[in-house]
């Protein structure tokens, strides 16, 4: 159940609450067909994880299987890519949250990010607090993301409008893609579990059983929040997609979001956040363990909490909030960066996989990466920022063999 509550705090978060409004607003009613798109090419990846976490259960994840398969430098530059993308989540999820707070109180969204840094802080408490108190606080968050949903969703079906499906695709079927690679980081939970394989009782039974729960879960309610959006045409502008799901039950209720939508949505964040930031602490331990990031990343407190690493991957996520402020960035102009980071580390995993399983167990991170590489080329540019990264980490790997110790 721990696992459990880890996945679905992981990938039902920010990419419920905003990426239905995004996408319906790129791509149209023919947004839907990504959802389905990556809800489909997330089985084979999920299980992918669950049996590479099985066989090679440590705290560095995609790193390690990156490593084993091709290498160290494979390995370096799989963990920053990830790194990085689950370190700039820590802007876009607890700025989800000021959104729908600043919705509820009637306020300018440009205070969204103060509220997103109270929602920062509350997370490094939490996961500070050590794995026991995290995990139970974890369970009750999972419990309580699923439930807002479900009531959400059940409340937005009467209204549903089967007109607003046309036309179906008025950008065109290039948009599609275009929204599949936005969707990436709606899905960039399945390997946060990993990192934490090493820590279930019985790994090789539980970790697939909590994958098989949380897809189940995870498909039922991400596609019906994106239907109750697009049937109900609660997307448009900018302002609207950021609070896309509190619009939905707006409109159901002939009200005002009110209170309780965007203290809904902060506690579906605050999972989400502290979720993210216990994996990619432990992901950040392993780089340093490995020498791929400072030795200071080992780190722990005196309840065994990666401290160094989650001040590092929160200190990442404020300094991204201030420059929201700044800058006036939203959670649109920051997203594509790490999905397509995510994007790039999920190709290399599955490759990884196809590498170290064995037998019919190389069909499923075959078949994953397949359809990855199909979405890949509609990242565009993005992509080049995956390459500077790769070409930084393989320089520094050059430099560590050049120069011992």
């Amino acid at each position: 159940m721990h696992g459990v509550s880890l996945y679905v705090c992981a990938i039902l978060g920010a990419g419920v609450l905003t990426l239905p409004g995004q996408v319906a607003s790129l791509a149209g009613p023919a947004s839907l067909v990504a959802w389905i798109f990556v809800i489909c090419m997330s089985i084979p990846l999920a299980f992918t994880f669950a049996q590479l976490g099985t066989e090679f259960p440590d705290s560095g994840g995609v790193a390690v299987f990156a490593a084993r398969a091709f290498g160290d430098v494979a390995g370096g530059i799989a963990g920053w890519w990830y790194f990085i993308a689950g370190s700039v989540g820590q802007t876009i999820v607890p700025l989800t949250a000021g959104y729908y707070l600043v919705d509820a109180f009637g306020l300018s969204q440009g205070l969204a990010p103060f509220f997103g840094l109270a929602i920062l802080a509350a997370s490094v408490c939490v996961t500070l607090s050590g794995l026991r108190f995290g995990g139970w606080v974890q369970m009750v968050l999972a419990a309580g993301v699923c439930i807002i949903l479900v009531i959400a969703i059940v409340a937005a079906l009467p209204e549903i409008q089967w007109s607003q499906m046309t036309p179906f695709a008025p950008a065109g079927t290039a948009a599609i893609g275009s929204a599949g690679v936005v969707l990436f980081y709606a899905f960039s939970g399945w390997e946060a579990v990993v990192h934490m394989a090493g820590d279930f009782r019985d790994v090789g039974r539980n970790l697939p059983r909590a994958t098989a729960i949380t897809l189940v879960t995870v498909a039922v309610l991400y596609l019906g929040a994106a239907l109750a959006v697009v049937g109900t045409h609660s997307y448009g502008t900018a302002e609207m997609d950021r609070v896309s799901l509190a619009v939905v039950v707006s409109r159901k209720l002939g009200v005002s979001t009110g209170l309780a939508v965007g203290l809904a949505a902060a506690v579906i964040c605050l999972a989400t956040t502290t979720a993210f930031l216990s994996s990619i602490a432990s992901l950040g331990t392993a780089l340093g363990r490995d020498g791929w990031a400072p030795k200071a990343l080992t780190r722990r407190n005196r309840r065994g909490a990666p401290s160094t690493a989650v001040a590092t991957v929160a200190g990442i996520g404020v300094l991204g909030l201030l420059l929201c402020v700044v800058a006036q960035w939203g959670t649109a102009d920051l997203v594509a960066v790490p999905a397509t980071l995510v994007l790039t580390t999920y190709l290399v995993a599955s490759a990884a996989g196809m590498r170290l399983l064995r037998g019919k167990q190389r069909l499923l991170p075959g078949l994953s990466f397949a359809m990855a590489a199909v979405v890949a080329p509609s990242a565009g540019a993005h992509l080049l920022i995956a390459a500077g990264i790769a070409l930084a980490v393989a320089l520094a790997g050059l430099w560590r063999r050049q120069v011992p110790g």
